[in-house]
This record gives structure tokens, sequence and C-alpha cells, in this order.
């Protein structure tokens, strides 16, 4: 995986993997009470433009509405003149004809700003039409780091998990003896108790082993500078999987021990059947001998007379 668009990957990773965990985050934002468990349909990313061809992060049908999120690390001031024109490209192809007259329906857009806590909450341009009337297409933003790991888990805010080490980033006295390094630590102990009981207390192995992999995908490359500390944040993280591994190990050797004793069992059977069967057929032989012989002695008897 790329550096340079691992948060994009692991976005998009989130989204193919586990979708249902971008609906809490679209409540958040947009005001909705969509349950968790509600389909999603993720329509195709890429759109045709006058200007060539371009690629969106997301694009989500939830019930009758178009949702859009872009995921971003830094802070770019044409974030919004990119929005508009990905969110034009959407709303060209689910444009609709009504009473006559084609409508365009803009998708539920936002930007989910990884780094840093920007002084606004919006992103906007303002549209001068033709005849002077404006329009403001305005965008909301979601601040990663505005969010505490207890608001994330509180919330269910799950999606944005991953991007939460990410606040370490700029710690220059992060190291496995300091107090932040103990801070770290107490979040993640907490989070990776949640993620077992949402996920392996209800029997979803699968998506605890994906969240916990892309924790530490993102951790990898935050302290790719800082060894002891990526070593030991992968202990943490990584500690409960390896178990996991264990376990299936051991109960798939269980398993074959269980499988190599009942085949023993029955090759054992089977031998002890042949066995019995053989030493029926020996006694069977030694009887006929026996009929064979007397029948011989009362001839020679009746010979005699």
């Amino acid at each position: 995986m790329e550096n340079s668009t691992i948060f994009d990957d692991v976005f998009r990773t989130m989204l193919e993997k586990m979708p249902q965990l971008a609906i809490p985050l679209i409540n958040e934002v947009f005001g909705t009470f969509y349950p968790e468990d509600i389909e999603i349909i993720q329509k195709r990313n890429e759109h045709q433009t006058q200007n060539g061809r371009v690629i969106t992060d997301s694009h989500l049908l939830i019930a009758d509405r178009i949702y859009h999120i872009e995921c971003q690390s830094t802070d770019d001031s044409t974030m919004v003149i990119r929005m508009i024109e990905y969110d034009f490209a959407i709303s060209l192809e689910n444009v609709q004809k009504e009473n006559g007259r084609y409508r365009m329906y803009f998708p539920q857009s936002c930007v989910l700003y990884l780094r840093g806590i920007k002084k606004r909450d919006t992103i906007s341009v303002e549209i001068v039409m033709p005849n002077g009337d404006t329009v403001e297409y305005t965008v909301p933003v979601v601040q990663v780091q505005e969010f505490t790991c207890d608001d994330m888990l509180q919330k269910h805010l799950l999606f944005l998990l991953p991007y939460h080490v990410i606040k370490y980033e700029q710690e220059k006295g992060l190291d496995t003896d300091s107090e932040k390094w103990k801070e770290l630590l107490d979040e993640y102990a907490k989070i990776e108790k949640y993620l077992e009981k949402n996920f392996l207390e209800k029997g979803n192995e699968k998506a605890y082993r994906d969240m916990v992999e892309l924790i530490i995908r993102i951790a990898d490359y935050v302290f790719r500078d800082k060894e002891k500390v990526k070593k030991g944040f992968g202990d943490v993280m990584g500690g409960k999987v390896l178990e996991l591994e264990s376990d299936k190990l051991i109960q798939r050797g269980i398993e074959q021990g269980l499988e190599q004793g009942l085949e023993k069992g029955i090759q054992q059977g089977i031998a002890m059947e042949r066995k019995n069967t053989e030493l029926v057929r020996r006694k069977a032989e030694e009887a006929e001998e026996e009929i064979q012989r007397l029948k011989k002695l009362l001839e020679e008897q009746n010979n005699k007379q």
C-alpha cells in the first residue's frame, strides 16, 4: 500500500468490507436516524466530466438519498471546488424529468478532515448565475480530531477509529516510557475492549480482525519513524488477533486429534472384526475336521462288524 494513499485506501476498505460502519457517521453529520442494518448500495465512484475522469472516495445510495463523503488528510483551499465538481458529476448521472422539466439532485456531501482542527464547520462557494442570482453551495466538514476516543465509542463512530491515532503524530516526546505513551495505551485498551464486545462477542471475528488490521496499518504509517512505539502499538493491538490465531491452531489440533483418534478407533475395530472373523473361520474348520474324523471312526467301526 502506498503511504501517500494509505488514508484513502483505509477509507475505501472500510466502505468495501464494513459499509455499515458509515451509518452512524452519516447520522451524526446529516441528522438522520438510519438503523445500522439498513441496506447500502455502493454506486460507481468513477465519473466522466468535460475535463476528464474524476474518482470520488464514496458514492452511496441509502433509502432514497445519495451520499458522498471525501477523505482529506491535508487542508486544501481548493477542496470546495473539487467537491462541487464531484457533486455536479454525480447529480448529472441522477438527473430526473419532473413535470416536463429536468431537475438535478445534488448529493448529501461532506468532507472528512483527518488532521488538525479547523475553525470552520463548513466550506462553501458562491455561484453567480447569468441573471445575477446567487446560489451558495455549502458542504459540512467533519474534523476527526474534534472527537475524543470516548466520543467515538459512545456515538459508535467506528468509521473514525483507524484515524484516531493521527492525534499522536506530532508528539515529539512520544516514547514507550512517556506519559503520552501510557495515555495512548489506555485509549487503545479501551478501544480493543469495545471492539471485542461489539464484534467478537457477537460472533463477528472477521470484522474485529479487519478493524484491528486497519488501525495498525494507520499506526504503522504514523509511527514510521518511531520503531519502538510502532512495535509496542502493534503488540498491544495485535495481541488479541494472535491469541485468536493460537486458539484456532489449538482447536484445529484438537479436532485433528479427534479425527485421527476416530480413524484409529475405526481401524482398530475393523482389525478386531477381522481377527474375530478369522477366529470363527478357524473354529469352523476345526469343527469340520472333527466331524470328518468321527465319521471316519464310525465307518471303521462298521467295517469291523
